[in-house]
């Protein structure tokens, strides 16, 4: 997409390269997708314990324990994705991320609880993992990211810490879209050690059902960038490589906001 007018210049001194140059980019992905036999291995559930690749990871679909009969546990396989281009380092350590601290400017848009609720993965089964260090970024709902392509300011990033059962809630609006990409929420988790070092890193990024999309963005301020997005999830080249198991189920209305929350299980730190 030569042309985006999203896509930040490489050589911006306000954006931390995390990556080559050539990775910098929307449409590779990074990680592995594991089969649920594999999942169920690395629970010790399975044919002998095996760990995850490098950048694998399980999210976890429930809190229960697993079952007798079946033997399964809350967890499934969950892809590893690249950032995009649009991540800057040091997020601000905030839950609220719709103030522009440099400026004091609001984002406006529908209101979006996220809530994240992490795990570690071990043979045996899930347990809380607290202090994980968690980023979360997203465009405005004109399509626009903060600190980026010319852009400054903070608007719509943050980051907090997982507190001792493994949750951290963010409170933000609803994503707008941009072109050649469908709508998307990114979040990079860096799990702590003791002296707050972090041991590892993950970073993918989350999805909205279609009828969502188009029940917010009918809505001003939405409605003036366009009332659908050019991409929908099955043209969108992550969604197509694993995006449909990232997809969030919000909860809500326009009018009054939505919530989701996305229980994810880690086997790294």
């Amino acid at each position: 997409m030569p042309n985006d007018p999203h896509r930040p210049n490489p050589a911006a001194p306000d954006l931390a390269p995390t990556q080559e140059p050539d990775e910098d980019n929307d449409d590779e992905m990074i990680g592995t997708l594991l089969s649920r036999r594999h999942a169920l291995r690395l629970l010790g559930l399975g044919a002998g314990a095996t760990a995850l690749g490098a950048g694998g990871v399980l999210a976890q679909r429930s809190t229960g324990q697993a079952s007798a009969a079946s033997g399964l546990p809350g967890c499934v396989v969950r892809p590893a994705m690249t950032e995009g281009p649009y991540f800057v380092d040091s997020e601000p350590r905030r839950s609220d991320l719709r103030r522009d601290t440099t400026t004091g400017k609001q984002s406006a848009g529908v209101p979006l609880t996220l809530n994240f609720v992490v795990s570690r993965v071990a043979v045996g089964g899930c347990t809380p993992r607290g202090q994980v260090l968690i980023d979360v970024w997203h465009c405005d709902a004109q399509g626009a990211y903060s600190g980026v392509q010319g852009n400054t300011g903070n608007f719509l990033r943050g980051s907090q810490v997982t507190d001792a059962q493994g949750r951290a809630s963010f409170t933000t609006i609803y994503p707008g879209w941009y072109r050649g990409r469908a709508v998307h929420i990114h979040f990079k988790l860096r799990p702590l050690n003791a002296s707050g070092k972090a041991t590892g890193e993950f970073t993918s990024q989350l999805f909205f059902p279609e009828s969502v999309n188009s029940a917010v963005f009918a809505r001003a301020p939405y409605s003036a960038h366009g009332t659908k997005a050019d991409t929908p999830n099955a043209q969108d080249s992550i969604y197509r490589n694993g995006g449909s198991q990232l997809l969030l189920n919000a909860k809500g209305d326009p009018a009054r906001g939505y919530a989701a929350t996305f229980d994810i299980g880690l086997n790294l730190g």
